[in-house]
């Protein structure tokens, strides 16, 4: 009896040593927190990157569509010569504004001569200046294609502006995903080298007591099997491990689009299920109620709506008829400034489609797009706000599970210890022992497993909320 106390002291001074070099091997490397890891994914992730790049392109596209307001010069020249002969040469040079109202204004300066010159062409010599205006009466006046790309592409930039958000957001779920994954195999694979560890001084000091004659040699059988099972799950752990730092490592990127690589001398953030509410804001979430009015989906869809609405404005002005009118002044350059009310050019365009199935035909298509996307809009209310309150219970619910938890593995640790005292006395055995120690560790790995849930349900109403900055 004497002997096996010995032993057993022997072993539980060989365990805290070994703990304590744990300890300082642990100080040697670098724990890598989560907020961190965030860090580096918002600023330097490629798909983040061409997330922002919505923005820029949406930019770009008004631009291009206040193009449109641009004024314009034109310039047409035509001349022929054959045998020493001016046949023609014609001169048409213009300077046009186009106004945010279908007006548009019109300088021009027409010089042209020649032999076989057409006699509509015939001006003074000295060329003939006019000013003009065209006014659309019908469509056109009040919005028109110019004016409908403009207003989209500025409904447009909001809209990018919100989807940006929405594709942060999912990366950056992803990457959490992945982050976790890595914890919860890490603290697995550190679980499984504590205890397998633990069977390998088991066994050897039972193999001590069967030379002795202090135990059978089936004991030595107890013993080695719980070591194998040991080395079976360390290895399948380690193998897990790896798979989770290259999926962790597909979302750590350098400036320069330079990828990065989780290394042994990295660790995850040990107390990450007490500061990841405050790294993903979700903390203050679960005391107030959430508004979704500020949702970029929400966003979306509405800028979706303002969009259609400007296409069915454009679709109900086709319906009417297009009426052109334009009045330029004619003068010679140098009485220009002398106006004669009998100089001028007058034009009228009329058309109108009879049937005007095509007009109303797309009128009805856009009602139709504008309907479907409010209704849409109406869903996507009721299931964010559902989706929050749902993801709400779940998070208080796993905080209670982890407390529950916790006190398990605090009580399988009780009846370890008691077991090993009892097993000093000779009142147990090492299959009771071994038993008691599985039970820990199920308890341990469900609490890793409950940490992991408790994680990743924050990380559900992150990307519900989609606010990732």
């Amino acid at each position: 009896m004497r002997t096996i106390f010995l032993i057993l002291l022997l072993l539980s001074a060989v365990l805290t040593a070994q703990n304590n070099s744990s300890d300082v091997e642990t100080q040697k490397n670098f724990e890598f927190t989560f907020e961190e890891y965030l860090g580096y994914v918002k600023k330097f992730h490629p798909l983040v990157k061409n997330a922002n790049l919505e923005i820029s392109k949406a930019q770009a596209d008004l631009m291009a569509a206040r193009g449109a307001f641009d004024p314009k010069i034109e310039v047409d020249f035509d001349k022929k010569q054959f045998k020493d002969k001016t046949y023609y040469s014609i001169l048409n040079s213009s300077f046009k504004i186009p106004t945010w109202y279908g007006v548009e204004i019109k300088a021009g300066f027409d010089q042209n001569e020649g032999v076989y010159l057409n006699p509509e062409n015939n001006v003074p010599n000295q060329g003939l200046a006019s000013l003009g205006i065209s006014i659309p009466l019908g469509q056109g006046l009040l919005i028109n294609q110019r004016m409908a790309d403009l207003r989209k592409a500025k409904l447009q930039l909001e809209l990018s502006q919100s989807e940006r958000k929405l594709q942060a957001v999912a990366i950056l779920y992803d990457a959490s995903m992945a982050y976790f994954n890595w914890k919860r195999n890490y603290e697995e694979f550190q679980l499984y080298s504590q205890y397998k560890t633990n069977s390998e001084i088991r066994y050897k000091g039972v193999a001590s007591l069967i030379k002795q004659g202090d135990k059978r040699a089936i004991d030595s059988i107890e013993a080695g099997i719980s070591l194998t099972s040991r080395k079976l799950s360390l290895e399948n752990s380690k193998l897990k491990l790896t798979k989770a730092k290259l999926e962790l490592s597909n979302f750590l990127w350098l400036e320069n689009t330079i990828p990065m690589e989780i290394t042994e001398a990295l660790f995850p953030e040990k107390k990450l299920e007490a500061t990841i509410q405050e790294t993903l804001k979700t903390n203050h979430l679960l005391q107030v109620d959430f508004s979704i009015d500020a949702h970029p989906k929400i966003n979306a869809i509405e800028s979706k709506i303002d969009i259609l609405n400007v296409e069915r404005k454009l679709k109900a002005n086709y319906l009417l008829p297009k009426i052109n009118i334009g009045y330029t002044y004619l003068s010679e350059p140098q009485y220009i400034e002398n106006y004669k009310f009998e100089n001028y050019k007058i034009g009228i365009d009329f058309a109108y489609p009879i049937f005007l199935r095509k007009e109303r035909g797309g009128l009805k298509i856009t009602k139709f797009k504008l309907q479907e996307t409010s209704n849409s809009l109406n869903l996507e209310r009721l299931q964010l706000q559902n989706k929050i309150n749902a993801q709400k219970e779940i998070i208080n619910s796993l905080f209670r599970q982890r407390s529950l938890a916790n006190e398990l593995v605090k009580n399988y640790k009780t009846m370890l210890t008691s077991e090993e005292r009892l097993f000093t006395f000779g009142e147990s055995s090492l299959f009771l022992i071994n038993s008691r120690e599985s039970s820990l560790i199920t308890a341990q790995l469900n609490a890793i497993a409950l940490n992991n849930e408790f994680c990743i349900s924050n990380s559900e109403l992150y990307k519900i909320i989609a606010n990732p900055d």
